[in-house]
């Protein structure tokens, strides 16, 4: 497939367009307002995600016409991001009832598993495991919890950004190693929309992405990891270890919270990468941190994992562990203190 005059396309796209965006927004006062919860203290436009959104799907035309990753997926994922980038819009504009979002949410998992199916057969500790019907409900879970927890984790300037670039061309990388060139062009046309974005986005950020961009990272990340298993089931391991700061940062706040009887409902900035930030005092420290990560740590386990060297389940393990302590660390989940004067 010799398409990869799309990957400076689409970012120069999507880089013009946030521009283009932030005009709108600032002209419609479409702000988000700082406010007890906030790690910003200045009104900052929002709903730039809005140019990744239009940047990507731009470019699956190009994919659907080649046929080389299948209609079934391109259909999946170009169906399930703009049903989240649609609810995600109105609620960047006005607000939308949690329990109207989520129920759109699901409504964008069924829509992939109808075309992909749901989770194959897996090997959990050298067992292996077919989730027959149950498997449905397992994927409508994980779609719908990487959707909303890529919305929990775009608290501060840049990460949402560095998390999406990083994931996707560590990605990218598993699908060449493995030979499927035109998954990984996929994936890397992704990283190009967010770098588009994260120009205007970077600490300190100029516009904010806003609901709409980070569902739909969350959303077609998680069609991504869910095609790779497909393809090779050791690959599906090696999203997940990809992913593993957003997702265990995101995880572990939640279940601290829940143990000490939250209303989860209620706003909050207690995940680990925004204590981290307050300590920091700043977001760059933090995103860069969480650059080197994804980089320096995760994707050599995701590789060792992704190309069959280790089994899937242990290698989350081993990836995982020093990113559950880091939450613990940081107090996921656990009321705010004041930060000691230096």
């Amino acid at each position: 497939m010799n398409y990869w005059w799309l990957i400076p396309a689409v970012g120069l796209l999507s880089l013009v367009m946030t521009g283009g965006v932030r005009h709108y927004a600032r002209k419609r006062s479409i702000l988000d307002i700082p406010n007890d919860r906030s790690s910003h203290t200045i009104p900052t436009p929002r709903g730039g995600g809005m140019a990744i959104v239009v940047a990507f799907l731009l470019s699956l035309p190009v994919f659907l016409v080649s046929g080389d990753i299948g209609w079934p997926f391109a259909v999946a994922m170009l169906g399930a991001a703009i049903i989240v980038a649609l609810i995600g819009f109105a609620d960047d504009h006005g607000g939308v009832p949690a329990r109207y979002r989520l129920l759109v949410h699901f409504v964008a998992a069924g829509w992939i598993m109808y075309w992909l199916g749901a989770l194959p057969p897996l090997t959990l500790f050298g067992i292996r495991i077919d989730f027959g019907h149950f498997g449905y409900l397992l994927t409508a879970v994980y779609l719908v919890w990487l959707l909303n927890l890529y919305n929990f984790m775009d608290g501060i300037d840049g990460i949402a950004s560095v998390e999406a670039i990083t994931v996707s061309v560590s990605g990218a990388l598993l699908f060449m190693l493995h030979g499927y060139w035109s998954h990984a062009l996929l994936s890397l046309v992704l990283a190009a929309a967010v770098a588009g974005f994260l120009f205007w986005n970077f600490p300190p950020a100029r516009i904010f992405m806003g609901d709409a961009g980070s569902g739909f990272l969350g959303i077609v990340m998680g069609a991504i990891s869910l095609q790779a298993a497909v393809l090779v089931q050791p690959m599906l391991w090696g999203w997940i270890i990809l992913l593993g700061v957003f997702i265990v940062d995101a995880t572990v706040t939640l279940l601290v919270r829940l143990r000490r009887g939250e209303k989860l409902s209620e706003g909050h900035r207690t995940h680990a990468y925004q204590v981290a930030s307050r300590e920091f005092g700043g977001h760059r420290p933090v995103t860069l941190a969480v650059l080197a990560i994804n980089v320096f740590w995760l994707l050599p386990m995701a590789l060792i994992v992704g190309l069959g060297y280790l089994s899937g389940a242990i290698g989350v393990v081993i990836a995982y562990a020093p990113l559950v302590w880091l939450a613990l660390h940081f107090r996921a989940g656990m009321p705010e203190q004041p930060i000691a004067k230096k």
